[in-house]
């Protein structure tokens, strides 16, 4: 079989697989910026008529996500505009992945902030795209600066902005957002994955700034599991991605889940507000230690510098708590993790375990 070495692009070989880590049983998952609240554990009733809804899901059938009436219950719950158009994504990641090869034209370029979303420049290089990195400020603020430089040298076809950013979590301002989509000469995609933790979204805009897309995602906010992202911007970019979507790209049950979990927004709200509370109380206590650095942050985690990344993450999980681990991703990012907000109880004990380190 040596032969196939041949065969595969050289490229792709030299790459390595994006690593989702496994759960052992009994762990606390604060590694993957999921929700730790099971969206319709608080009641029997949902859960019930969600069981229900998921029965009566004609799986025997393909979807049709253009038809599904998710669009709709997206506009409806997110007051998405009207002018602006919907794909539907099996999570944010297919999306990235499309919108970059909507692009691919040799010698194009895509620019993204570093450290981000490492699937930008992974879809850049599978691609064939040219990737340029702009690095963030020591303290993970935007160089603003540098970025409109590097759109002026390079040109690219395609920019991402992560919107609040992941994984460092510190926001950008409005303005220097609107900065970059006024001076790129392709497409801005502006990533809300974490939108809902923020105060600010662009998605008011959408369908209204022409090279503008719009991405946001139900992973953060109850929903991982189920895969569905959606993008909004105008007409012009939005039905040129339909005709590169794959056609059965979403599922019977996600589209159910879906639809059934926007007719109940105010719940998942009311969870989302939660998890923001956390967060500042989280971020309180943890800028309390002197030993380590705790960024602020506009996301579901907040992302901290410690002296010694491996000892932390190694304490913790010999404790049974999964986070993640920055150290080595990005220089910026030196002895650095990232800390998913959990529940309470699983946030006092990553605090309790942090002090027994740092306190001494």
């Amino acid at each position: 079989m040596s032969h196939l070495s041949d065969i595969i692009r050289a490229d792709i070989r030299a790459m390595s697989a994006y690593q989702v880590a496994a759960l052992p049983e009994g762990f606390t998952k604060l590694d993957a910026m999921e929700s730790p609240y099971h969206p319709f554990a608080h009641s029997p009733q949902l859960q019930a008529e969600w069981a229900a809804r998921l029965a009566e899901a004609p799986i025997h059938l393909y979807p049709n996500p253009a038809t599904s009436g998710l669009q709709a219950a997206l506009r409806q719950a997110f007051d998405i505009p009207a002018a602006a158009e919907i794909a539907l994504g099996n999570g944010s990641d297919e999306l990235i992945q499309l919108i970059t090869m909507l692009v691919a034209k040799p010698g194009a370029a895509v620019l993204a902030l570093e450290p981000s979303f490492v699937m930008y420049r992974h879809n850049a290089q599978v691609y064939g795209l040219d990737y340029i990195g702009v690095p963030l400020n020591d303290d993970f603020s935007m160089n603003l600066p540098a970025v409109l430089e590097a759109i002026a040298a390079h040109r690219p076809a395609l920019v991402f902005v992560s919107y609040p950013n992941n994984p460092t979590g510190v926001g950008f301002s409005r303005a220097q957002v609107q900065a970059i989509i006024n001076a790129a000469p392709g497409v801005v995609v502006v990533d809300e994955a974490y939108g809902a933790f923020s105060g600010d979204s662009f998605l008011p805009q959408a369908g209204q700034i022409e090279n503008l897309v719009l991405m946001r995602t139900v992973s953060k906010i109850g929903f991982a599991g189920i895969r569905v992202g959606y993008a909004a911007g105008c007409a012009e970019i939005i039905n040129e991605l339909a005709k590169i979507v794959p056609p059965y790209n979403m599922n019977q049950l996600s589209l159910a889940t879906a639809k059934f979990a926007l007719e109940h927004a105010d719940a998942i709200a009311a969870t989302t507000a939660k998890l923001k509370a956390e967060r500042e109380r989280m971020l309180a206590q943890l800028q309390q230690i002197a030993a380590i650095q705790a960024f602020e942050s506009e996301a579901n985690f907040i992302t901290v510098r410690v002296p010694d990344a491996d000892q932390l993450f190694d304490t913790l999980k010999q404790n049974k708590i999964l986070i993640k681990k920055l150290h080595g991703a990005h220089p910026l990012l030196a002895q650095c993790v990232r800390i998913t907000m959990g529940a309470p109880g699983q946030n006092d004990a990553v605090l309790a375990l942090m002090r027994a380190l740092y306190e001494k």
